[in-house]
């Protein structure tokens, strides 16, 4: 008997078929070990010892292994072919080397690059030992990422409170943001003018462009106002033109190589719309497995790889398949090769591939993801093994009979497509090549403008990072590996450091806030050059030309220097430097000359930033005598966001005046209150502006809750309120969200009851949005108990007992069976998530539970310790700053 290990349910389901009653094949389910969320698990002063932790999950993960190879001769290790892989692997030896349960066992290593019946059963015929060299990678990375994270989240925690963790690749992404950012606020727009003209050459009009104006050849910013512009229109259209010359050149375009991690991921982002992540959990599902006329199949090699090259076998496959479908004239003489940059071979497998070309995305029935996916990969794959493109370029140029007036034209005909038919890769940010047509010319000839035209145009800043270019540019700097980026930009998206717009990263003020205390205190770690040059040397770890222990101590040496020596400064020292770093943005010139840092309430107060409970906000120097405060990024006399308070009138009904005024958590309204009494506020609503708001609606605001009615079942109240999660009617403590705000005035009786209806069909718990059923899939094939996907605040999800797995994004939740709905149930638990801890009877109260890093992540598995994990010298004022930065995260 022979035990297999796999990491994923969907890969054992799918590998157990393949091999025969001899083999018993169990998942991990991940990692079944990490570091607890705690300082002190790894020890710098300990030769960088590193304490694991098996969760309960996991536990019993490993007690059916155990029981398993109790009849079993041989273990085999069948986890994925990266650093990842070897390192679940590794845990597992480790925890059941413990156990004892290896005793007299025989232990294998086998990896396959596909999931596929001839794939598996070769690699089970070629075992090898445990790559030690890739594991101590992983160990160097886990060690690093958790002391810098562990580190530095502390010291922003207790120098600016709010902010949520720091990491060694996630701050540098960040600052990639930030600074493309400044660079668009730092750019100035600049005008310029074209003229173009329809000309004819005794041939059909064709366009072309003014290049050369009183005999010199234009530049860009030539033409920079319209009267030159017109000037140049008139000269055109005065002067009689000949074609000077016709130049035509052969050109050939070659395709793209096969996908890599990082090139699926832009393609994705380009062509789909998809985010890494959405990605990658798609390329997750077609290499595990898809089921096919009743047998699991997996779809595509292994979807992390830095390596370009496809196997021999594969590239016949492609070659078969192009002479049949597009013939032997789009197949190349000899195969195309490619080379990996990677600069490390031991990472480079072989390229994100069909595992089968025959296996035509037309024929498959696949999830509208995994479809769109699958048939992306395959037309990159079909395509980077065609013949190249054949093009011809043609350059017209035309000039005066006075020689001091030229124009140009620019063409290209694709004389044959080649891989073109196929497939294109998507660019970013770039003008598309001038592809017109043009018409036969004869140089010599005779040429006449038909109507000119001057265009105004202005200069525009670079663009924001989309996921696409954002992951491109990480790639270019070699910050962190493409296996992580999915997770890295997730992060961001999680902490709201960034925020996404038309599919572009925005900083938030806090991530901004964040990064600028990086640069001014810890900038060379924020460095681009220093980050890829950690990530070299860990190649160096894995290539087994570094000792691991030895390149943590040298990171490790400089690095608690720097973060001593910032424990020493005070918080104002910091607040200092920041006012700096972020006065052109917090405090923007207002254009009229007057000091933009002077306090618009009491006109002799300057303003700055300042840091409390609940984070970064701008406040008066002449606190409390003035009260004056914004938000962080809302400048003073903003439309949205008016800071100063404002009387808005006298309440009618009591006599009382009504303020409007800005708080730490943003606009809201106050009715002033007789001494001794509290006053009634309200926040604005969702979609409700300071601008907009008037008395009335400030006193409509001031009424609620307001009551609906008696429901017609028990006769007792319903109201209509504003929450923490929108507006809501209320009735025997079951909370239904409404649409809007506007409706919480004029909501009916007939409304409110089946609102509330509803929300109670749904199984929705109260004091949260209405979760309406949109299917129920049946029975749960482990319990009975029923499977429904419901509608919920954050999407579609799917529901078993107390046991919730998000629908994946762009999947149709109408129809999710219940195979597909079980499997995502209990991926769902094996990342340890989805599930209500059971309530123990008079358990003693105590601390929140450590927050539990993402099981498997590396490079940025961010740090998010209850308690403060900074270095341990200095320590100075240690405890409260720990109180503190609990409280804040949590």
């Amino acid at each position: 008997m022979n035990v297999v290990v796999v990491e994923s349910p969907a890969k054992a389901k799918t590998i157990n078929k393949y091999l025969g009653s001899d083999y018993t094949v169990l998942a991990s389910y991940g990692h079944i070990r990490d570091l607890p969320s705690k300082d002190g698990s790894v020890e710098p002063d300990n030769d960088f010892a590193m304490s694991w932790e098996v969760d309960a999950k996991s536990s019993k993960r490993i007690s059916d292994i155990v029981d398993a190879l109790k009849k079993a001769d041989r273990l085999i290790l069948a986890t994925d072919p990266d650093r990842e892989g070897e390192a679940i692997s590794w845990h597992v030896l480790e925890v059941l080397n413990k156990k004892k349960a290896l005793k007299d066992k025989q232990i294998q290593r086998v990896t396959f690059n596909a999931i596929t019946k001839s794939a598996v059963t070769e690699a089970m015929r070629a075992p090898r030992d445990l790559d030690m060299e890739l594991v101590e990678a992983y160990l160097a990375r886990r060690a690093l990422d958790y002391l810098v994270g562990f580190t530095l989240s502390p010291v922003l925690w207790r120098k600016l409170p709010g902010s949520r963790s720091a990491g060694r690749v996630q701050s540098v992404a960040l600052r990639l943001v930030v600074d493309r950012e400044l660079e668009i606020e730092r750019f100035r727009t600049q005008e310029y003018w074209t003229v173009d003209a329809d000309v004819s050459a005794g041939s059909d009009p064709f366009l072309a462009r003014l290049v050369k104006h009183d005999g010199k050849k234009l530049t860009k910013f030539d033409l920079g106002n319209e009267t030159s512009a017109l000037a140049a229109k008139a000269a055109v259209q005065a002067a009689t033109f000949k074609v000077e010359a016709v130049e035509k050149k052969p050109g050939k375009r070659s395709p793209a190589p096969p996908f890599t991690t990082s090139t699926l991921q832009q393609e994705a982002s380009r062509k789909l719309g998809f985010s890494a992540q959405r990605t990658m959990q798609a390329a997750q599902k077609l290499y595990e497995g898809i089921d096919i006329g009743g047998e699991t199949v997996g779809l595509i090699t292994y979807m992390r790889t830095d390596g370009v090259s496809i196997a021999p076998e594969g590239i016949a496959d492609a070659r078969e398949v192009i002479g049949s479908v597009y013939g032997k004239d789009y197949v190349p003489d000899v195969p195309r090769l490619y080379k990996s940059k990677a600069k490390n071979a031991q990472e480079a497998h072989e390229a994100i591939r069909p595992t089968s070309m025959r296996r035509n995305p037309g024929s498959l029935r696949l999830d509208p993801d995994l479809g769109r996916l699958y048939e992306l990969i395959w037309k990159r794959t079909i395509a980077s093994q065609m013949e190249s493109a054949r093009i011809e370029r043609t350059t017209v140029d035309l000039e005066s009979h006075d020689g001091r007036t030229g124009l140009r034209a620019t063409g290209q005909v694709v004389l044959f497509p080649g891989y073109l038919a196929v497939y294109e890769e998507g660019r970013d940010d770039e003008e598309g090549e001038d592809s017109a047509r043009l018409p036969a010319i004869v140089e010599g000839s005779a040429a006449k403008v038909i109507e000119a035209r001057a265009d105004q145009h202005f200069t525009e800043p670079p663009p924001r990072y989309s996921e696409a270019s954002l992951v491109k540019k990480m790639e270019e700097l070699g910050i962190g590996r493409p296996s992580t980026y999915a997770s890295v930009l997730t992060v961001l998206r999680d902490r709201e450091y960034v925020r996404m717009e038309k599919q572009r990263f925005i900083p938030e003020d806090k991530g901004r806030l964040v990064t600028a205390f990086l640069e001014q205190f810890f900038r060379r770690y924020v460095e681009y050059d220093f980050t890829a040059s950690l990530e070299e040397r860990l190649d160096l770890v894995s290539d087994g030309k570094l000792d691991w222990k030895e390149f943590l101590r040298e990171f490790w040496k400089d690095f608690h220097a720097a973060v001593g020596e910032i424990a020493e400064l005070r918080t104002t020292n910091v607040l200092d430097a920041l006012n700096d770093a972020l006065g052109p943005h917090i405090f923007p010139d207002k254009g009229d000359g007057s000091n933009p840092r002077l306090c618009p309430t009491c006109g002799s107060g300057m303003l700055s930033l300042k840091t409390g409970k609940f984070g970064a906000f701008i406040g008066c120097s002449n606190y409390p005598e003035c009260r004056y405060t914004r938000q962080l990024g809302v400048a003073e006399g903003d439309g949205e966001a008016e800071s100063a308070d404002k009387e808005l009138g006298i309440n009618p009904a009591t006599g009382r005046a009504v303020w409007l005024k800005n708080g730490r958590f943003g606009p809201y309204v106050e009715e002033v209150a007789a001494e001794g009494e509290k006053p009634k506020r309200s926040s604005l609503p969702k979609g409700w502006t300071p601008a907009a708001l008037d008395l009335e609606k400030a006193l409509r605001l001031l009424s609620l809750p307001r009551e609906v009615g008696q429901h017609p079942d028990d006769g007792k109240t319903i109201t209509a309120g504003l929450g923490r999660f929108g507006p809501f009617v209320l009735h025997d403590g079951t909370y239904a969200n409404l649409e809007n705000a506007e409706e919480v005035f004029d909501v009916g009786l007939n409304r409110a009851v089946a609102i509330l209806a509803d929300k109670r069909a749904g199984g929705g718990r109260p004091q949260r949005a209405a979760a309406a059923a949109l299917a129920e899939l049946g029975a749960h094939p482990e319990d009975g108990k029923p499977v429904r996907v419901l509608s919920g605040r954050f999407g579609p999800y799917i529901k078993h007992g107390d046991v919730n797995a998000n629908v994946p994004k762009g999947a149709d939740p109408a129809a999710l069976t219940l195979a597909e709905a079980v499997t995502l149930l209990a991926e769902r638990v094996a990342k340890g998530g989805g599930k209500k801890p059971a309530k123990k009877a008079a358990a003693p109260k105590k601390a929140p539970a450590k927050a539990k890093a993402a099981k498997g992540s590396e490079d940025d598995a961010e740090a998010k310790p209850k308690k403060a994990a900074a270095a341990k010298k200095p320590a100075a004022k240690k405890a409260p700053a720990k109180k503190a930065a609990a409280k804040t995260e949590a």
